[in-house]
């Protein structure tokens, strides 16, 4: 009996109170607050353990805890970046490359996407589906036990997509069998899609991500063509409302956007060839776009140097242009805009670079910094958690020299990261 006394008062001395959570400060010489929408200077945020606890004016040096001083520069909320593929390789024009990897390659290399995304200051992601099913969960995992640095992830688990759609491997030799676990989200019926969704959610996904539409970057797809039914796209928003979650849809037909919305999802990934019927029923129906209008460009120029298949690039001239008109047009009509790079197709760690962009086609850069802050946060349902630099919210933070309302591509060039209280990048 005394011996078990002894090991609870142990485990009991290990568990942090609130009195023992470590605090400290960061001295803002300014401090954007998207919230707000505005931006204060000389502030002073207190930490404690991983949590803000107070904003407010500079009056001195606190008589407790350390201050971090940032007063020569200016500070932000960490950024989010709403579609994401960690796990992978990045994109090449080795279309069978997910095939000669192990899992445990995998994991690595997962690994060091992580750290670099973390140190561009994106400090919580959504990552969009992994070759390997769930493997983006196990990274996750890794991430919030410590045991790799990385940025808070939300995960999709898989791709859910048609046999030999967008979310398939594609263009092997017919007699390749693909791997078991490269297929979990392979769907063939409204059915099917019920339990390939519960399966996902039940191991680990936090959300569902479909492939409604045909891909730029996978063979023997069309970027306007239909793959997933009404029906079989409203079962998986069914089976994921039943588990408090939601279903976003790679979308980048007109027609596969506004079936995809009228069928509950939560937000349209690429939405490339949406029109003016669809950019209506997003605002309508309150669904959020996450549009990667960086990519087109990357892709025109590396993908050419580097001998992606003809397809990939036919496809991408064909979608960039319009994908940036419609961005437009859904930034005028005030569609919820969250910030989305799709970081794996180039270099991780980049993710950044779309925000010049944004502001090119139509942004305020308030507005492109609210996309990667409190909407993207909005969207994830971690309002008051994320995306934020007020009470409440973890002390997720970055600081950069310059100022980015007045030039937005300063976030290419983040000097300091904070995620949870912790000082993880001091250049």
């Amino acid at each position: 009996m005394i011996v078990r006394l002894l090991c609870v008062a142990a485990l009991v001395a290990l568990v942090p109170t609130a009195a023992s959570a470590q605090v400290s400060y960061v001295r803002a010489g300014k401090l954007v607050d998207p919230q707000a929408g505005k931006v204060l200077t000389d502030q002073i945020l207190r930490i404690e353990g991983e949590r803000i606890v107070s904003v407010g004016p500079w009056k001195g040096a606190p008589k407790e805890g350390r201050v971090i001083d940032w007063s020569g520069l200016t500070v932000l909320p960490g950024l989010i970046d709403m579609h994401t593929h960690l796990v992978d390789d990045e994109q090449s024009e080795n279309i069978a490359l997910p095939l000669l990897r192990s899992a445990a390659q995998q994991a690595y290399i997962g690994a060091g996407h992580a750290r670099s995304t973390l140190m561009a200051g994106f400090t919580s992601v959504r990552d969009v589906g992994a070759w390997r099913a769930l493997s983006d969960a196990a990274l996750r995992d890794a991430i919030d036990q410590g045991l790799v640095p990385g940025p808070r992830m939300s995960v999709a688990g898989a791709y859910v997509t048609a046999p030999g759609g967008g979310g398939e491997i594609t263009g092997v030799a017919p007699d390749v069998a693909i791997p078991a676990e490269m297929r979990r989200g392979v769907v063939e019926d409204a059915a099917d899609v019920h339990k390939k969704v519960r399966a996902l959610l039940v191991g680990g996904a936090d959300f569902i991500k479909l492939i409604a539409t045909g891909a730029v970057l996978t063979e023997g797809t069309e970027p306007g063509q239909l793959e997933l039914s009404e029906d079989e796209i409203r079962a998986a928003v069914e089976e994921a409302a039943k588990r408090g979650t939601y279903v976003t849809a790679h979308a980048h037909g007109a027609e596969g956007i506004k079936i995809a919305v009228r069928a509950g999802v939560r937000s349209i990934e690429h939405g490339s060839l949406i029109d003016d019927e669809g950019i209506a029923l997003m605002k309508a129906k309150g669904a959020f776009l996450v549009a990667d209008i960086y990519n087109g460009d990357f892709i025109d120029t590396y993908g050419r140097e580097q001998g992606w298949p003809e397809g990939m690039i036919r496809k991408n001239r064909e979608t960039t242009d319009a994908q940036r008109e419609g961005f437009r047009k859904a930034v005028k009509a005030g569609v919820r805009i969250a910030y989305g790079t799709d970081a794996g197709v180039y270099p991780h760690g980049g993710n950044a670079r779309q925000m010049p962009y944004m502001v090119k086609y139509g942004m305020t850069p308030m507005q492109a910094i609210q996309s990667a802050t409190t909407v993207a946060a909005e969207l994830l349902g971690k309002t008051g958690q994320v995306g934020c630099a007020a009470v409440g919210c973890y002390g997720d933070l970055i600081a950069v020299a310059s100022d980015p309302l007045a030039d937005v591509s300063t976030l290419t060039k983040v000097a300091k990261v904070m995620k949870g209280g912790a000082v993880v990048k001091d250049d």
